[in-house]
């Protein structure tokens, strides 16, 4: 099994660098988790106490399962991920019955910050965006899928999410063995990527 890491700030384009590697492989031999499954339960807090919550401190995620989880694949067995609601700021009680298979992708801004978690990845890779690009993307998608009014946005990326991502994201660009800088005409570094891939299979 081959288990790839994907990390980078909110809004760098990670799900498209996912996409654009997976697009080429077969359906039957990769699965994707993302670490926004993995934002812990907070069943004993009120709505307005989850929203007050930092998503985007290390804290908020619950590495130990994530951790168990991937090693429950290696070991060949299937894992029932976690389904996580942004609009209600909590796990569902649904999960994904997710198979092992010969490629795992882990993606999220957080996933180079777990030392367990990080030695698990045969290849790590870091997307980088412009701040302007990704805030601009962060706002399109808080708006239309979450539910965010404009100024929840703003508030939220200029405490939370701008000292969060100077603090815990980019530093871990350190850690990557690749850095895609986020432009859809790079293809270099996903060609790359799929060849270590395609070496592996």
């Amino acid at each position: 099994m081959l288990i790839i890491g994907i990390a980078g700030g909110t809004g760098s384009g990670k799900t498209t660098v996912v996409n654009q590697i997976i697009n080429q492989l077969p359906t039957d031999e990769v699965c994707v988790i993302s670490q926004d499954s993995y934002y812990k339960a907070t069943e004993g807090l009120s709505y307005d106490e989850r929203a007050k919550i930092n998503f985007d401190h290390p804290r908020a995620i619950d590495f130990e399962l994530l951790v168990k989880h991937l090693k429950d694949l290696k070991g060949g067995n299937i894992i029932d991920q976690p389904v996580y609601s942004f609009v209600s700021h909590n796990r569902t009680k649904d999960t994904i019955k997710t198979h092992p298979r010969k490629v795992v992708i882990v993606e999220g801004i957080l996933i180079f910050n777990n030392e367990e978690l990080r030695s698990l990845f045969d290849i790590k890779v870091f997307v980088h965006a412009e701040t302007d690009e990704r805030l601009i993307r962060r706002m399109k998608r808080d708006i239309t899928e979450r539910g965010r009014d404009i100024n929840e946005v703003l508030n939220r990326y200029q405490d939370t999410l701008k000292p969060m991502h100077q603090q815990f994201i980019e530093p871990t660009k350190n850690f990557a063995d690749i850095i895609i800088p986020n432009d859809k005409f790079n293809t270099v570094a996903i060609d790359i990527v799929r060849t270590v891939i395609n070496e592996r299979l």
